[in-house]
């Protein structure tokens, strides 16, 4: 695609293009040349640079906007103030590309014809990890970071880690938390959560010992990206996955929910009743506060369907807890052959004791006695409504 057509998109889309920079004078001159050759909308962030940046960048001075920070404080906060800078600027996207060399500019009219397709996307450059030249560490790094990512995200992705990327700057989180190399995970997963389509485009690289300079530290990097994705992990379990599966039901009726979610889903018979046995014990069972958490975990472990355990968890309703209550207490009466006795009158630490051991014996006898017969109750159903649908077809 010729430059004019790209330089028409690009202003047309309003696209800049962010270059953070420490200390890449051997290579920053051929960056910003590459970048002029398809636009002038291009913002480098100087990440207090102590060599001879400065005295390069002041030569392109009236083709491209300069953003100085005085000290450094880490390629993250080089983009945020880059992502400020181009929104009070008008900009609706940006892309980013390393200062390093290792970027090829003749890639960005794959990012401006990408972008046509889908406007709530974020695209990530996939270098070719496998050719001559890029470091085991850089390949084994990758696939962790991958890994991690569809973890947190459910997005499988080859590349997580290419800083060469195009940005919806309208729809990424107002605030961030890290500022150094962790950055670059904590902004995809995020934009993911947020339904940002998340998306790789192949992109050529190079790496060049004698000119490219990392300022990436293997230890002290490494150990705050895997804090990071300790934490990222922990939201992912116990509030993102939770929060998505209350959104589906929002949007579904119960009807709805049983021709699609059960009847309709395409696992088997013998799972799907499992799978509402495991959420009926749980729901049941004194766990509160930890159903949704251990529906899911439980049912990703023994590959159920996670959307029925979840969807059976919740049997212990507002309007049906005293009756789960009373309904244990009776049965870990009866288990421990004590009568069940209540005097509001007097009460003492040994009567709340008693009651709370039966109470606990008796609602997981009572979770098994109902997670056993509805996982028997519902295989029957759905072999019913099984046959039915055969014989219909």
């Amino acid at each position: 695609m010729e430059s004019s057509i790209i330089r028409h998109k690009i202003d047309e889309f309003k696209i800049c293009v962010l270059i953070p920079t420490y200390n890449n004078d051997k290579t920053l001159r051929r960056v910003i040349d590459g970048v002029l050759a398809y636009t002038n909308h291009i913002f480098v962030i100087n990440d207090g640079s102590t060599d001879t940046t400065l005295a390069i960048l002041e030569s392109y001075e009236k083709q491209i906007s300069v953003v100085t920070i005085p000290i450094n404080k880490g390629k993250g906060n080089a983009l945020q103030v880059g992502f400020r800078k181009a929104k009070e600027s008008g900009y609706d996207f940006a892309i980013t590309i390393d200062s390093d060399g290792q970027h090829f500019p003749h890639d960005i009219p794959n990012f401006v014809t990408k972008l046509e397709e889908n406007q709530t996307v974020l695209l990530i450059g996939s270098r070719q990890m496998e050719q001559d030249g890029i470091p085991k560490k850089s390949s084994f790094g990758n696939k962790f970071s991958n890994f991690w990512f569809w973890f947190e995200t459910g997005i499988k992705l080859d590349d997580t880690q290419s800083g060469y990327r195009l940005y919806p700057l309208n729809f990424l989180p107002n605030k961030f938390w890290t500022n150094k190399f962790e950055f670059e995970i904590e902004v995809i997963v995020r934009s993911a959560w947020k339904g940002i389509n998340v998306v790789n485009i192949p992109i050529d690289i190079l790496y060049d010992p004698n000119e490219r300079v990392s300022h990436f530290r293997p230890f002290k990097d490494f150990t705050r990206i895997s804090i990071l994705n300790t934490f990222l992990v922990f939201l992912t379990i116990f509030y993102i996955k939770p929060r998505n599966f209350l959104f589906s039901f929002k949007k579904k009726n119960i009807k709805t929910f049983f021709k699609e979610d059960i009847l309709g889903s395409n696992d088997s018979n013998k799972v799907k009743a499992l799978s509402i046995s495991l959420g009926v014990f749980l729901g049941i069972a004194p766990l509160w506060g930890f159903q949704t958490f251990l529906a899911i975990f439980l049912a990703s472990m023994f590959r159920l369907n996670k959307v029925i355990s979840f969807f059976f968890s919740n049997v212990s309703i507002p309007p049906m807890i005293p009756i789960i209550i009373y309904l244990s207490l009776l049965t870990g009466s009866f288990i421990l052959q004590d009568k069940m006795e209540f005097d509001f009158d007097v009460i003492s630490f040994q009567i709340i004791k008693k009651n709370l051991v039966r109470y606990v014996i008796g609602s997981f006898a009572f979770a098994t006695f109902c997670s056993i017969l509805s996982g028997v109750i519902s295989y029957f159903i759905l072999s019913f409504f099984s046959q039915k649908t055969v014989k219909n077809a």
